[in-house]
């Protein structure tokens, strides 16, 4: 698994630079939403809380979702062994089920 390491961003204003330039990630919004993200490899990523990611990723051609907890090591986040990878049907059917869990989940509170 590749290692992942935090970017280092510019904190200046100016007008100067190229246009080309990607937009530094969104910070969390109101609603508890994370923007998207991007990490060293170029896999798109969402915070989930701490050190918890949820990683957009392509393995031997085919499209994983990836929710994983992350450590920090010398310095550098690294992906942990807690975590699984669902394959895009998998991820459709936890999508599909999203309504019957928030109720199980709503149940137990």
């Amino acid at each position: 698994m590749p290692k992942h390491s935090k970017k280092d961003s510019s904190d200046s204003d100016s007008d100067s630079g190229p246009d080309d330039v990607a937009p530094a990630p969104k910070k969390l919004k109101a609603g508890g939403e994370s923007a998207a993200k991007t990490n060293d490899s170029g896999e798109t990523y969402f915070d989930i809380d701490g050190l918890k990611r949820v990683t957009v990723r392509e393995f031997k051609g085919r499209v994983y979702v990836d929710i994983r907890e992350f450590y920090e090591k010398d310095g550098k986040v690294l992906p942990g062994k807690k975590g699984i990878s669902l394959s895009t049907s998998q991820w459709g059917k936890v999508k599909s089920l999203m309504d019957s869990i928030d109720g199980a989940v709503d149940g137990l509170r």
